[in-house]
């Protein structure tokens, strides 16, 4: 399975960019998705997750009710929504298919995409 995450770019506080994580596998619907990211010298964190379906969703208490992901299987893709971004949110953004149930720990993703840079300025 091949990742192409984007529309990362620089936004500012506030601002509600939205994520996409384009797939190439016909069998997406079997996956489950988080995003991931990292910003410069901290470790990767989880962020959200949805299931195969769409239809459970997990994310970080940090992004709990500013944040939204969601799929479209007939598109292959997913999305994350981001409401009222803060500088602390600056972080490269990366999406992760896991062939089975969603999780929140980066180990289970068999497969990422390249990472999307979002840059908030206050």
């Amino acid at each position: 399975v091949q990742l192409q995450a984007s529309g990362g770019g620089l936004v500012q506080a506030g601002g509600s960019p939205r994520l996409s994580c384009a797939a190439s596998a016909r069998t997406f619907s079997n996956y489950a998705v988080g995003w991931f990211r990292q910003a410069p010298g901290k470790e990767r964190e989880f962020v959200a997750a949805i299931s195969r379906s769409g239809g459970s969703t997990y994310y970080a208490d940090s992004v709990k009710g500013r944040f939204t992901i969601s799929r479209n299987n007939a598109e292959r893709t997913v999305y994350l929504q981001m409401n009222s971004l803060k500088p602390e949110d600056t972080a490269a953004y990366y999406c992760a298919a896991d062939f089975g149930i969603m999780s929140t720990r980066h180990s289970s993703y068999d497969y990422w995409g390249q990472g999307t840079q979002i840059t908030v300025s206050s």
